[in-house]
């Protein structure tokens, strides 16, 4: 397991420039090590537990279990307004070829803080911090249920709201999407039992949670 950095793209894409340095790059520069295998994604934006294989047999045992849903994905995120204790949301997600994919995503309420801040037509401005743990794996799937919830995550320049997000870098410095994979538990793929990783928050997300 690595600790991947918010801003940090996984492999080479959109976000990437031809100097610009991805997760597996700059792991193969400080290891040494050439084969590496991602077994499932992080967004660039997202920062948190990430599992590595070192061969493609175990990359393979890995991924099937990510396919068959026997991982437990567990997020932490900062969304708008003060929500339920718990609550889950079972909408479908549209793909890249606009099928509509089944998803579920719990999501548990771990605190709620007031800043005595305007925002918008309130005097005040209103935020949670919540686990959500999606069942399923689909394309921006926290953070598009985060907003379907109405509690969309704070930072998100895509289905954020953008006086939040102002509101954050402008009063607490702080600039990130504010969703972070904490933990992750699976099988161990040479047969050892359940292992639980874990990805303790830093830098601007640890502030975040801080306030909370």
């Amino acid at each position: 397991m690595v600790h991947k950095p918010a801003g940090l793209s996984v492999h080479e894409s959109s976000y990437t420039g031809p100097q610009d340095a991805t997760l597996i790059s700059r792991l193969r520069a400080e290891t040494g090590v050439q084969r590496l295998h991602a077994v499932h994604r992080l967004d660039h934006a997202t920062s948190g537990a990430m599992l590595l294989a070192l061969d493609a047999d175990t990359a393979r045992v890995l991924s099937a279990q990510f396919e068959t849903r026997t991982v437990a994905k567990t997020y932490l995120a900062v969304v708008r307004g003060h929500t339920e204790d718990a609550y889950v949301v079972d909408a479908p997600v549209e793909d890249a070829r606009g099928r509509r994919l089944e998803a579920l995503t719990r999501f548990t309420t771990r605190g709620r803080l007031t800043l005595p801040i305007p925002v918008g037509r309130y005097p005040e401005a209103r935020y949670s911090l919540v686990e959500a743990s999606p069942e399923t794996g689909r394309h921006h799937q926290i953070r598009r249920h985060a907003k379907h919830s109405g509690h969309p995550i704070v930072g998100d320049v895509n289905y954020g709201k953008g006086e939040h997000n102002r509101l954050f870098r402008m009063h607490l410095g702080i600039h990130r999407l504010l969703l972070h994979a904490f933990r992750l538990a699976f099988d161990d793929p040479e047969g050892g039992g359940r292992i639980t990783v874990e990805a303790t928050p830093e830098g601007e997300f640890a502030k975040a949670v801080g306030l909370f």
